[in-house]
C-alpha cells in the first residue's frame, strides 16, 4: 500500500470461494475501496459479483483469504465489522405494512439508533428524494426506486463508514437512476466507501471511481475510472464477459 494513502475501509485479501458441490466462485480475488471513493463491480450472473459482497456481510465464508471491514476480518468477528457495514439489496427487504417513517424508526432502533426521532426519520427520506407525502404510507403500494430510497435512507441513518450496494440500480427508470447516483456522489463526497455491484455498465462509468471486471470468479479488469475516459468500457467488458461465457462452457 501506498505509505500516502488511508488504510482501505473495504478491502479483499485473495478471495477463494469453493462450494461443496465444487463450483469455483471466486478465485484469488483482491481489491481495496478507501474512505470517499466508488467501487464498481461489473460482472454477467454467476461472475462472483454477489458471492464477494455476501463474504463481506459474512453471509457465506471464504475458502480462502478474507474480507476486511475497517481493519476487522468478516468471518472471524462479524458483529464488530457489520457495525460498520450498511447493505442495500437489489430488492430492499422492507415492512410492506409498514409506513416509511415505521421502516426507518425499526431497522435505526435494530441497529442501536434507539434515540432517532421522527423528524430525524422524515428529514433523511427528504434527503434521499422521497416527496412527503409518501412518508406515511405503507411500503406495499411504492414503486422499487421508492423502495430504494427507503433502502438508502436507512443505510444514511445507520451512519456507517462502509456501504454495500447489490445491483441497485437494477429496474429503475431513468429519472430514478439519474437521482440515486447524485445520492451516491453525496455520500462519497462525506467520505463513506461504497461498494457497488452492477450490471449497468454506463451508470458505473459515470459514478466509479474505480472499475472492476469479474470474469467466472477472477477479477479480470481493475483500473481507475480516470484511466477508462477514453476508451470504450462497453467493449472492454464485453471482450470479459465472453471469456466468462467460453469458461463455463
Amino acid at each position: 500500500m501506498n505509505a500516502t494513502q488511508p488504510a482501505p475501509m473495504l478491502e479483499a485479501r485473495g478471495l477463494v470461494k469453493r462450494y461443496e458441490d465444487g463450483v469455483l466462485a471466486l478465485d484469488l480475488v483482491s481489491f481495496a475501496v478507501r474512505a470517499g471513493e466508488i467501487y464498481a463491480m461489473l460482472g454477467a450472473n454467476g461472475a462472483g459479483k454477489t458471492t464477494t459482497i455476501n463474504i463481506f456481510l459474512n453471509f457465506v465464508e471464504p475458502t480462502e483469504g478474507e474480507a476486511l471491514v475497517d481493519g476487522i476480518v468478516t468471518h472471524k468477528d462479524p458483529l464488530a465489522a457489520k457495525e460498520r457495514l450498511a447493505y442495500v439489496s437489489e430488492n430492499v427487504m422492507l415492512y410492506p405494512n409498514f409506513t416509511a417513517i415505521q421502516n426507518l424508526e425499526f431497522f435505526a432502533r435494530l441497529a442501536g439508533k434507539t434515540e432517532v426521532t421522527r423528524d430525524e426519520c422524515r428529514d433523511v427520506l427528504r434527503r434521499v428524494g422521497l416527496q412527503d407525502d409518501a412518508h406515511a404510507k405503507r411500503l406495499k403500494g411504492f414503486s422499487k426506486g421508492m423502495r430504494q430510497k427507503c433502502g438508502i435512507a436507512i443505510a444514511i441513518l445507520k451512519d456507517a463508514p462502509a456501504i454495500l450496494l447489490d445491483e441497485p440500480t437494477s429496474g429503475l427508470d431513468p429519472k430514478a437512476g439519474f437521482e440515486f447516483l447524485n445520492l451516491l456522489a453525496i455520500l462519497r463526497s462525506e467520505g463513506k466507501a461504497i461498494l457497488m455491484s452492477t450490471h449497468d455498465i454506463f451508470r458505473a462509468k459515470e459514478i466509479a471511481d474505480t472499475v472492476g471486471i469479474m470474469s467466472a470468479g477472477r477479477l479480470a479488469l481493475q483500473r481507475p475510472a480516470s484511466e477508462l475516459a477514453g476508451q470504450d468500457l462497453e467493449q472492454l467488458y464485453l471482450q470479459h464477459m465472453a471469456g466468462h461465457v467460453e469458461r463455463a462452457a
